[in-house]
């Protein structure tokens, strides 16, 4: 079952190398309840990852990873286990559903857009880590433009007009009305000695550290990032097009216009550092980190693989099903896939395939395809306990985030232990009468139970305030509440507690009337 919580700095404390298979599945019960089969399969499969790097080259290169396949229906936890493995390790992570892929000779798209969408992803995974590395210059290069624009503009003459001061610029003068005086002119003058100009640029710094030039307007020279629209009419995808390096053909043809256009001093600001981070940046030795990432740690999820489990022998779509399986084949056993950045092996990415298997069985893969998920494990449906679990363990559970909400608007909301025990039991009694989709029916369930006072929570607060009647017909009251903080003082909290009777009052009608219950929850 999946729990959605944000990764911190302690999670990542512990180095991956010195995991062992045990502490893994630690770090993972963080994130999801229970499953326990699904974890020590991943939590094996990231060891001998670990273990592989460690072997010399020439055994390392035949030890392929162990694919695994999850059966489990929706909602059990399936996906979010790969996700989170992929952050524990900052492996380059890829969720696709097998559905959407056709065989070859078929509109739609190609089996081999996984490697190049798994490559883009590296990308950005490794430029963003580059980019946190030159942050502190790209900013202090662009200071440093930013405050020559500044004493250039004060330094430039400019012809004078009825409406302005002598020799101050059409875009200076409001500025420096509206700022305080800075003895920055926008006039003539002769060269400052070289130490009254460094004084001049470390005042100039330090007023705009403080933010005292944020609205001072300047002219910038910006590139027109807008490209000609040409539409080129081919039988290829749009992204094996990107592959033939479409996109740089067309910026080489047409280039890069530039204009000179006003902006104020803050906005230029973000503009120049921008511009500097794409200067500093060394986008081959990113792309070349970013293959090599792919190819010892990249991970794939294929989901809905039971979509395309089934032999040939039927007709209209499904006919193209075990093409599909065999195009995948290849990626999945290891091939090269050519990509706009390059050939990208895939003998040694980690696929995690996933699916429900309610109308088809794995045995209805082919039996290449089959041979090539070694490891399977099967995730449990969730109980009453797991639901409960779900509702309350998390740092960020959906009780909790609830409570975050209306605490923006002066709202305490609390429940009483028989009204999460209740929300649990209509979760799973619904989704043994509906479709089971899982944890999921805990975010109907719960809206459902907060539906009024979501709405109302606003004008119970004013109507407090105000020393009214804050109450609404079937809403529990609200009760204020002291509390003591650690600093001495004391606040008061308006409080609302939810009990099970409110819980059964909201859902129960609904759960009872099965046809209603389809619709609504």
């Amino acid at each position: 079952m999946a729990i959605y919580l944000p990764a911190t700095a302690e999670d990542q404390a512990v180095s991956l190398e010195d995991m062992t298979p045990r502490e893994i599945v630690a770090e993972l019960d963080k994130y999801v309840v229970g499953q326990a089969a699904a974890k020590r399969a991943v939590a094996v499969a990231l060891r001998n990852r670990t273990r592989r790097q460690k072997l010399s080259p020439d055994i390392a290169d035949e030890v392929m990873p162990k694919n695994i396949l999850m059966i489990g229906s929706t909602g059990v936890g399936k996906t979010e286990i790969a996700r989170r493995l992929a952050k524990l390790t900052n492996s380059p992570f890829l969720k696709v559903e097998a559905s959407k892929f056709t065989e070859v000779g078929y509109v739609g798209r190609d089996v081999e857009s996984i490697v190049r969408d798994l490559v883009e992803t590296a990308i950005d995974m490794v430029r963003e880590e580059k980019l946190d590395e030159i942050e502190d210059r790209a900013e202090l290069a662009a200071e440093d433009r930013i405050i020559d624009l500044v004493l250039a503009q004060s330094e430039r003459p400019a012809p004078a007009r009825a409406d302005h001061p002598a020799g101050v610029t059409e875009i200076a003068a409001p500025a420096l009305a509206a700022a305080e005086p800075s003895g920055i002119h926008a006039v003539e003058a002769p060269a400052a000695p070289e130490s009254d100009r460094s004084r001049e640029r470390e005042r100039l710094r330090q007023q705009f550290r403080e933010g005292r030039l944020d609205d001072r307007m300047i002219e910038l020279e910006t590139r027109d990032r807008n490209q000609p629209q040409v539409e080129i009419f081919s039988n290829q995808p749009s992204d094996e097009m990107e592959s033939n390096g479409m996109k740089e053909m067309l910026s080489n043809m047409f280039g890069q216009r530039t204009r000179r256009r006003p902006m104020k001093l803050g906005e230029a600001f973000d503009y120049l550092v921008q511009e500097e981070e794409g200067r500093l940046l060394d986008m081959d030795q990113i792309t070349r980190v970013a293959i090599e990432r792919v190819e010892d740690t990249g991970i794939v999820f294929l989901d809905e693989i039971d979509k395309i489990a089934g032999r040939e022998g039927g007709h209209g779509p499904d006919i193209s099903r075990e093409g599909v399986q065999r195009d995948i084949l290849p990626i999945v056993e290891g091939t090269t896939v050519n990509t706009k950045y390059g050939f990208v092996t895939t003998d040694h990415i980690l696929f995690i395939a996933a699916g429900a298997f309610h109308v088809s069985k794995p045995s209805d893969l082919i039996p290449e395809l089959q041979g090539r998920f070694p490891i399977r494990v099967e995730l449990k449906p969730l109980t009453v306990d797991d639901f409960l679990r779900i509702l309350t363990e998390p740092r960020a559970s959906l009780v909790k985030q609830a409570r975050a909400l209306l605490e923006t608007e002066g709202l305490t909301l609390e429940f009483t232990a028989e009204a999460l025990e209740e929300m649990a039991r209509f979760a799973f009694t619904v989704n043994e009468q509906t479709e089971n989709i899982g944890a999921r029916r805990l975010h109907t369930i719960l809206e459902k139970v907060l539906d009024e006072i979501s709405f109302s929570a606003p004008d119970m607060i004013r109507a407090a305030q105000s020393g009214t009647n804050a109450n609404i017909d079937g809403v529990p009251a609200l009760v204020d509440r002291v509390v003591h903080r650690d600093n001495g003082e004391d606040t008061t909290q308006r409080v609302l507690t939810i009990d099970h009777k409110y819980v059964a009052a909201q859902v129960e009608s609904i759960v009872k009337n099965e046809d209603l219950s389809r619709y609504i929850l």
